[in-house]
C-alpha cells in the first residue's frame, strides 16, 4: 500500500447520484472524496468527443421538468438541496413527443409537457378508455408515499384495473418501459409510478449543449463546497471486518479508509468489490444482475431536422405491432420497437439551438451477442444494425429520400452493450441495473449504502434525487 487518507465519506462513482451526494454531503461540512475510474464524470449519462464534435450518452432529455413556483416535486427538491439556480440549467421544454405503434404508425398518441394533450388524445383515440385513464391518474401514488419503500405489485395488474383496451395498454407502458424498467415486460408499481409522473403528468427538458451544462453546474458546486474528486482512480476492493467497511483498496494499490461509503456503480458491481474479503453469503443477499440493454445510433446533419421535415417531434417511441415486447432480444438488436430522439426539437431561446442537426436511434440489444466478437465481427455488426436500425426508425417519422439524407448527413456514430459496460462498468450493459431495487439504499454492511440506479431512481434526475436521499438518510442523519 502507498499510502493512507482517511475521509468522512467515500464515494464510489462520478455519475449523476455520487456528484449530488457529494454536493449534499459537503454543504455540510463533511470531508468527501468522490473516486471515478474514468477520466470523464456522468456516469451513464455523460459525453464523448469524436472528430471534434461532443455527442451525449443516456441524456434524451431531463424529465419531470416542471414550471418555476411548483411544490413538491424532484426538480424543485433538486434545485433547492443542491442549491442551484433553476437558471443554471438554461432547460428549454420539449416542443412535443408522441407513441407511434403499428407498421407504419397506425395509432398515435402524442402528450407534452401538457398532461391535459395526452388525456385529450385518449379521450379522441380510446372514447371508452377516458374515465379509466383519469381514474389511473388520480390513483397513482404521491412522490412522498413512494419514499418508504419499492412496491414490487406487477404495474401490468394494476393497470388492468382502469384500462381495458390492450393496445392503450401497451401504449402507456412502452414509454414508461424504456426510459426506466429494469425489469423485462412489466413494472413494480412504485416504478409506474414515478415514471408515468415523469412522462406524462410533468415532462421533458434540455439544456441547450445538454448533459455537459448539468455536469459543469454540479462539478462547479462540489467544487465550491470543498468535495475533493479523484478521477481515474477506481474502487479495486472494499475491505470489511464482520459487519462494517473498513478500508477500500484503489486500482493504484492504495488504501482509504471513511466513516462512511456511498456506491453509486450498482448493487451487482459494488458486490464484486466484496469477493476478495466476504463470505458469498454475503454477496448473494445483493440483487442479480440486470439483462436489458441497448444499441444508439447518432446522425448528424448538417441542416436542422425540421428543414428535413423532421420538426414536430421531439421524442417518439415506437413500436411496429400492437403488442408490445420488453425483453431481452435473442439476436444482437431488436429494431421492431425504440426511441427517436431529436435533441434540437426543444424550445430553445433564440440563438441557443445546436447548430447541427442531430437524430438519435435507441433500441434494445442482448449484450452476450456483443461482448465477445472479434474486432473485425464488431465493427462490421455495428454498420450493418446502424443501417437496419435507422431503416426500422424512419417508418416512424415523415419521409425523406435517401439522397436527401445522404447529402445532410455529416457524421454518424453507434454505440452498443459492450461500450457501457466499458465506459460505465456496468455488467452486461444494464442500463437500468438489476430489476430488485433497494429503496433504502442499505446493503449487508452498516456503513456501505448504494445510491443511483439500483436504489431505484433513474434517470438524470431520479440520479440526482437518490444521491440527495441517501446523503441525507444515512449520513446527514445520522449525525444528529
Amino acid at each position: 500500500m502507498n499510502s493512507r487518507s482517511h475521509y468522512d465519506v467515500a464515494i464510489i462513482g462520478a455519475g449523476m447520484s455520487g456528484l449530488a451526494a457529494g454536493i449534499r454531503l459537503a454543504h455540510f461540512g463533511k470531508r468527501v472524496c468522490i473516486f471515478e475510474r474514468h477520466n470523464a464524470p456522468g456516469g451513464l449519462n455523460s459525453f464523448y468527443s469524436l472528430a471534434g464534435r461532443k455527442y451525449d450518452v443516456g441524456l434524451h432529455a431531463l424529465t419531470n421538468f416542471v414550471g418555476p413556483g411548483i411544490k413538491g416535486t424532484p426538480l424543485g427538491k433538486i434545485f433547492r438541496q443542491l442549491r442551484i439556480d433553476r437558471d443554471e440549467f438554461a432547460l428549454a421544454e420539449q416542443r412535443g413527443s408522441r407513441i407511434a405503434f403499428g407498421p407504419h404508425a397506425e395509432h398515435e398518441l402524442h402528450f407534452s409537457n401538457d398532461p391535459a394533450v395526452l388525456t385529450a388524445d385518449i379521450a379522441k383515440k380510446f372514447p371508452g378508455e377516458i374515465d379509466g385513464w383519469r381514474a389511473l391518474l388520480a390513483a397513482l401514488p404521491s412522490y412522498d408515499a413512494l419514499g418508504a419503500a419499492v412496491d414490487a405489485t406487477s404495474a401490468r395488474e394494476f393497470v388492468a384495473r382502469f384500462v381495458r383496451d390492450p393496445l392503450l395498454i401497451e401504449m402507456i407502458f412502452c414509454p414508461l418501459m424504456f426510459y426506466g424498467s429494469a425489469r423485462e415486460n412489466d413494472m413494480d408499481l412504485s416504478q409506474f409510478a414515478i415514471m408515468a409522473r415523469a412522462l406524462f403528468l410533468e415532462g421533458f427538458a434540455r439544456p441547450p449543449d445538454g448533459v455537459r451544462v448539468i455536469l459543469r453546474v454540479l462539478l462547479e458546486k462540489y467544487r465550491a463546497a470543498g468535495g475533493e474528486r479523484r478521477m481515474k482512480c477506481g474502487v479495486s476492493r472494499i475491505v470489511s471486518r464482520g459487519d462494517q467497511a473498513t478500508a477500500l483498496v484503489l486500482e493504484n494499490g492504495e488504501e482509504i479508509t471513511a466513516d462512511h461509503v456511498l456506491s453509486s456503480i450498482g448493487a451487482v458491481e459494488t458486490a464484486a468489490l466484496l469477493s476478495d474479503s466476504q463470505p458469498s453469503t454475503l454477496n448473494s443477499q445483493l440483487p442479480t444482475a440486470g439483462r436489458l440493454s441497448f444499441v444508439e445510433t447518432m446522425t448528424v446533419f448538417d441542416r436542422q431536422p425540421e428543414a428535413l421535415g423532421w420538426g414536430s417531434d421531439t421524442i417518439v417511441f415506437f413500436n411496429d405491432s400492437a403488442s408490445f415486447d420488453y425483453s431481452r432480444p435473442s439476436e444482437q438488436v431488436d429494431p421492431r420497437s425504440g426511441v427517436i430522439c431529436f435533441p434540437n426539437n426543444f424550445n430553445y431561446a433564440a440563438g441557443q439551438a445546436p447548430a447541427e442537426g442531430m437524430v438519435r436511434v435507441t433500441c434494445l440489444a442482448n449484450y452476450d451477442r456483443w461482448a465477445q466478437l472479434p474486432e473485425e465481427s464488431y465493427l462490421a455488426d455495428k454498420q450493418r444494425w446502424f443501417a437496419e436500425i435507422q431503416r426500422s426508425a424512419r417508418r416512424f417519422l415523415p419521409a425523406v429520400s435517401e439522397d436527401t439524407l445522404l447529402r445532410a448527413t455529416v457524421a454518424t456514430d453507434i454505440f452498443t452493450p459492450r461500450t457501457i459496460t466499458k465506459f460505465t462498468g456496468h455488467l452486461a450493459g444494464a442500463v437500468y441495473g438489476s430489476p430488485q431495487k433497494i429503496p433504502d439504499g442499505r446493503t449487508p454492511l452498516r456503513n456501505v449504502y448504494l445510491c443511483g440506479t439500483d436504489q431505484g431512481f433513474v434517470g438524470v434526475i431520479g440520479a440526482l434525487l437518490s444521491g440527495i436521499s441517501m446523503a441525507n438518510l444515512h449520513v446527514l442523519r445520522a449525525a444528529r
